[in-house]
């Protein structure tokens, strides 16, 4: 799959006198991009919660943080009138009401624009997002969120048990969000005020696993220059998530197995027993009934870990879910990534891609573009590797210098655009030292106002 054009809509239209113009010129509207849902859904948020929300059909709307306003959105950011945003037939339409902190589409201020839905404009600190009001709301658990049918069935199960004390197996592939499940599970259970604790069981060194479970004693072996807690004990009161459990050595899953049962734990080197209150929630990525077979995982350890059996989809089967995740994905990654929205043939040809890593390939992917400010010239995101590229050869070391020079102009300047030209809180924000960031600014010769 080729991503030929930027993967970010970053070249706004915006009006000035009679036309409508964008930054490479005059150019008309096409069909696709006018056409709009019968409801269109409005929503506001600013630091990951949503200020406001609201659905309409046809008409004008004004939005700012006064009371007056047809859509109230209260910010500090946010001016008392701050945009206006009127749809008639196919066509919506944003004025900025000469607000204090201005309105942005795509990263650049715009007075008036046409805008469609998937758009994201953002009212100084705050994005409103523009979304067709004709699909059903997202299923939601914690950051779990999903509108594809098997997302719905995976969510409305996990709602259901997580309230009680079940242990719960979940199955999914490498990089599908077992840890983001298991989180929300927690979260949405009556211990989420106590300790959350994971243990990777793939990455358990198999000398010390029984002491990373359960804790050990000073002197029990070579390196235990101290007592020290195990999982179990540190999750105490709280939920213990059991990450890759088919990963776990064999001979460890008999221990395991009695402290699911007994609810008791045994330090390495130590004689007394400590009695522990916590909630397990296992996943893992293999067949665990095909490991049972083949003599790998324990029968009756698999039938106490899956009192609740939840399989997570993969990407490729809830492609419907790309926009949501796209969306959840940047608000993750915080204010470098504030005002961003995925254009619509972008989105078209990420479905198309079989997304063998899941999610976590697809944050991958985000991340790298959006760092970029455009997927690289010629990239191609296949499942298989990439063919060779035809055309001029070109000096690796100048290639790279190149695509770091671009990276680094790009990166600083959209910085700036964020953060208003406060050199200051750009380089706090992006975790740059600030004499750096002034150093880049010089070098590539990008404007500061």
């Amino acid at each position: 799959m080729h991503v030929a054009e930027p993967l970010f809509l970053r070249s706004p239209l915006w009006h000035t006198g009679s036309s409508m113009t964008s930054i490479t010129g005059t150019r008309p509207m096409s069909a696709e991009y006018a056409k709009l849902p019968n409801t269109i859904r409005l929503v506001a948020r600013a630091d990951g919660v949503t200020l406001a929300r609201h659905e309409f059909s046809r008409g004008t709307l004004a939005i700012g943080s006064a009371d007056t306003n047809d859509i109230i959105v209260k910010h500090e950011t946010v001016s008392r009138k701050h945009v206006e945003l009127h749809a008639d037939g196919d066509t919506l339409y944003v004025k900025d009401l000469q607000s204090r902190n201005g309105t942005r589409l795509a990263g650049s201020r715009i007075g008036e624009a046409f805008v469609t839905v998937g758009h994201v404009l953002l009212l100084g600190g705050v994005e409103l997002r523009i979304e067709n009001g004709d699909e059903p709301e997202a299923a939601k658990l914690g950051q779990l969120e999903g509108v594809s049918k098997s997302m719905r069935q995976a969510i409305e199960a996990l709602r259901k048990v997580a309230p009680s004390e079940a242990t719960v197996l979940l199955e999914a592939e490498t990089g599908s969000g077992k840890d983001v499940t298991a989180r929300a599970i927690h979260l949405a259970s009556q211990r989420a005020e106590k300790p959350f604790e994971t243990l990777d069981c793939s990455a358990l060194p198999k000398d010390l696993a029984a002491a990373q479970l359960f804790g050990h004693v000073k002197g029990a072996f070579t390196s235990a220059d101290k007592d020290r807690a195990g999982a179990f004990e540190r999750a105490n009161g709280g939920t213990l998530f059991l990450d890759e459990i088919g990963e776990l050595p064999l001979e460890l899953q008999p221990l395991l197995l009695r402290a699911l049962e007994s609810r008791e734990v045994r330090r390495v080197g130590d004689e007394k027993v400590v009695k522990v209150d916590v909630r397990v929630i296992a996943a893992t990525n293999r067949d665990l009934d095909a490991e049972v077979a083949a003599g790998r995982f324990r029968r009756d350890l698999l039938h106490r870990l899956a009192v609740v059996r939840v399989r997570i989809p993969p990407l490729r089967e809830r492609l419907e879910d790309l926009p949501i995740l796209v969306r959840s994905i940047l608000d993750q990654l915080g204010p470098r990534a504030r005002g961003f929205t995925l254009s619509p043939n972008a989105l078209k040809r990420l479905g198309e891609h079989h997304w063998p890593g899941n999610v976590r390939e697809l944050r991958n992917f985000i991340e790298r573009a959006l760092a970029l400010g455009t997927a690289m010239p010629g990239e191609t995101l296949t499942d298989d590797e990439p063919a060779e590229e035809s055309g001029p050869t070109i000096d690796y070391k100048q290639a790279r210098e190149e695509a770091l020079a671009s990276f680094e102009k790009e990166f600083v300047a959209h910085l700036l655009r964020v953060f208003d030209g406060n050199v200051s809180r750009a380089s706090r924000e992006a975790g740059l030292d600030r004499a750096y960031l002034h150093r880049l600014i010089k070098k590539h010769n990008v404007e500061t106002k």
